[in-house]
């Protein structure tokens, strides 16, 4: 994908609700270009710039901001907040963890915040984490997953269950922006799959990574590219959003203005049950149903009819999904427009 608009907002303007820069005493980092629209009640602060392409950011166990910046390596920042009785927010001190120039999506940390992973197009990485003394050892590198490189989509979103951690799943796109190979289920492409990762650690260096295309347990295929996954906080179900296929037609006719919509798609859980887990989710020959005006060979189709649990907009391109700690509210941010939080029922 050429651009991530909405993915660098939340990135270096991280959209958060704090007092206006007016109310803070240091000199605040302005917005480059076009500024943030936000929801009423909620307003933004740039906290950090200077960045090649970051591409992922989560928080550790002592509150720091952690950044994968693409191109470059990972990224520490300390954030203050004790300016203006904690209303602004701002960067301390900033920490180059790791230089490795081929990270470019993927980020998690474990549960308990000592171990790091990243993704590059072809792998999955692990390393130890000190938040306290912020360091990354170097020398503990392992890769747990390779066999994933393709010439269509490089982006590997990574998630670590936060139920069972031991559990690494891995979100893989199509080969091209549209694959026919991803109707052979071999291939390993458009697929999200779980990996138990509970072999690999210091005392045991040499373990063998797995293969996508060969190992793991599929949670679902057919997936043009599934950039955003989320374990629900509460019933622990994983979820995702369909970055789909944008240039459709049918019967001969350019639908691509309305159609396909843009999915959430539940993947079943991850404590062993075979419910809703591995099935197909239809690319590259079937498609959600957004709009139905003007609609070719409509049929008795009806919006929202194939395996989607919500839909969004055609071209909204939602590219990731995160929950609220109960698990009654997910947000999902779409590429070039803001972050839009919507109400959830699992």
């Amino acid at each position: 994908m050429a651009s991530f608009r909405i993915a660098t907002i939340a990135l270096i303007s991280f959209i958060i609700s704090f007092a206006s820069a007016q109310q803070c005493t240091y000199k605040t980092i302005q917005p480059k270009g076009s500024e943030p629209v936000t929801a009423p009640n909620w307003e933004y602060s740039v906290i950090a710039n200077k960045l090649t392409r970051p591409r992922g950011i989560l928080f550790d166990s002592e509150g720091a901001l952690i950044v994968l910046d693409s191109g470059n390596g990972i990224i520490h920042m300390k954030l203050d907040d004790n300016d203006a009785g904690g209303r602004c927010l701002r960067v301390s001190s900033r920490t180059t963890l790791l230089e490795k120039s081929d990270l470019n999506h993927g980020l998690a940390i474990s549960k308990d915040g000592r171990t790091i992973y990243a993704s590059s197009s072809e792998s999955v990485f692990a390393w130890s984490y000190d938040p306290k003394k912020v360091t990354l050892d170097q020398s503990s590198e392992q890769t747990l997953v390779n066999n994933m490189t393709s010439e269509g989509y490089t982006s590997r979103t990574l998630l670590i269950s936060q139920k069972y951690p031991d559990m690494l799943l891995v979100s893989r796109g199509s080969d091209k922006y549209l694959d026919p190979g991803t109707e052979d289920i071999s291939t390993g492409r458009s697929q999200i799959r779980v990996f138990n990762i509970s072999s690999f650690s210091n005392s045991s260096p040499n373990t063998k990574p797995y293969s996508y295309v060969d190992d793991g347990v599929r949670l679902g295929w057919g997936l043009h590219n599934s950039v955003g996954i989320a374990e629900h906080p509460d019933t622990g179900g994983i979820f995702s959003v369909e970055n789909s296929y944008d240039s459709l037609n049918r019967d001969g006719k350019d639908i691509n203005n309305d159609n396909p919509g843009e999915e959430v798609n539940f993947h079943g859980y991850l404590n062993g049950s075979t419910e809703s887990r591995g099935g197909n989710y239809g690319y590259p020959f079937c498609f959600a149903l957004w709009s139905i005006d003007k609609f070719p060979k409509l049929g008795d189709l009806k919006i929202g009819q194939q395996f989607a649990a919500d839909l969004f907009q055609a071209n909204a391109s939602p590219l990731d999904l995160k929950f609220d700690q109960n698990g009654t509210r997910a947000y999902i941010s779409f590429h070039g427009s803001c972050k839009l939080s919507s109400h959830f029922t699992p």
